[in-house]
């Protein structure tokens, strides 16, 4: 119990780094906000409750949002996608297929799985972080390519993390 806390203690802080110092600054052509942050969540025990998720998640997103300066978008974003997890994870499995102690990976799950998770969870996040941050639908069409373009590029980072730290 101690060493899983470390571990996504240390992915949380990491994950904080990584965005702050290195993808908040890459934009390019105001197109692609990559946000890998979002692999926190992601990567929580499928038998995590759904309050604590959504207090992980409130807590990344405001974290990110203190360095960041914008208050309150991407906590609001991150809740959003923690309480549309358990939702996601029953739609794609069934709500008898996750195993307790495993937790969400290309490793144990396969990559077809894992990568219909990351999509639609990605998504969720995007979608409600960049409509928010503009809070319009002046434009919609031009917020809805930043968030499918934002949204590959950080589907990609988040597939290659997996390849990286997962190593067989």
């Amino acid at each position: 119990m101690i060493k899983e806390i470390i571990k996504y203690g240390f992915m949380y802080i990491l994950l904080v780094f990584i965005q702050v110092l290195i993808l908040n600054n890459i934009q390019l052509s105001g197109f692609i906000n990559p946000f890998l942050y979002v692999l926190f969540i992601l990567l929580l025990p499928f038998q995590t409750p759904t309050y604590l998720l959504m207090i992980l998640g409130f807590m990344m997103g405001m974290t990110i949002d203190i360095f960041s300066n914008t208050p309150g978008i991407h906590s609001s974003a991150t809740v959003f996608m923690a309480f549309m997890r358990p939702h996601v994870i029953s739609l794609l499995s069934g709500r008898d297929s996750q195993d307790i102690g495993i937790s969400p990976r290309i490793k144990g799950l396969g990559f077809a799985w894992f990568l219909k998770y990351t999509v639609i969870l990605v998504l969720c996040h995007h979608i409600f972080l960049f409509y928010i941050e503009v809070f319009t639908f002046t434009g919609a069409f031009y917020t809805l390519l930043r968030c499918l373009l934002s949204s590959v590029f950080s589907i990609i980072l988040v597939i290659i993390s997996q390849y990286i730290i997962f190593k067989n």
